[in-house]
């Protein structure tokens, strides 16, 4: 289960998108995920005391990979509408950190499985999903990216790892929460999980 999480992590939070300049899908997504595999493999920062160093270089791109408001609108799905244009911009910053906080040490914990970039189905001019597999000793995962053509780069906005997406996971949560309190009682929620140590 461990090798699963950290395969998953590292395969969830790093598809920094790269300027298109004709790049696939599938060359963009393989170019990301092997420049963080770098990052996590960098023996100057395997010291206990470059953890920190480590988790900054890993949230600047994970600040970069996502089209952010796209996945925070997803996420929301009919409830992004009940958000005024201030609580839309916190819950975009919020989910993010929720999400850095959930698998950030998990993607530490990296301990080198491979990753096999398959193939990419276009599901149109802007959107395609791109195959890859995590490889464990024991067992293939299967991990697909969907990402989107924002502003000449390819953006992940979901990923499904074994038939589970990531966006509708996180949806159904939150469709449990906004059924139950107010747009601003959620976003306190949030930003008490994030305030957790």
């Amino acid at each position: 289960m461990k090798k699963f999480l950290c395969g998953f992590g590292v395969a969830l939070f790093f598809a920094l998108p790269f300027p298109a300049n004709g790049a696939t899908p599938l060359a963009t997504i393989e170019a990301n995920v092997n420049r963080v595999l770098d990052v996590l493999r960098d023996p100057a920062l395997k010291a206990e005391s470059a953890k920190e160093a480590k988790k900054q270089k890993i949230r600047a791109i994970s600040e970069e990979m996502f089209d952010e408001k796209e996945l925070a609108k997803r996420t929301l799905a009919r409830n992004w509408e009940k958000l005024t244009a201030d609580q839309r911009q916190e819950f975009i910053l919020l989910y993010r950190k929720v999400l850095e906080k959930v698998y950030m040490d998990k993607i530490l914990s990296y301990t080198n499985e491979k990753i096999v970039f398959d193939k990419a189905n276009v599901l149109g001019s802007d959107k395609a999903e791109v195959e890859t597999r995590i490889i464990t000793s024991s067992k293939e995962i299967p991990i697909m990216y969907r990402v989107i053509l924002r502003d000449g780069a390819w953006k992940v906005y979901d990923v499904v790892i074994e038939g589970v997406s990531l966006v509708q996971n996180y949806r159904s949560q939150f469709n449990e929460l906004l059924a139950k309190n107010s747009p601003e009682q959620v976003l306190d929620i949030l930003r008490k999980k994030v305030q957790e140590t």
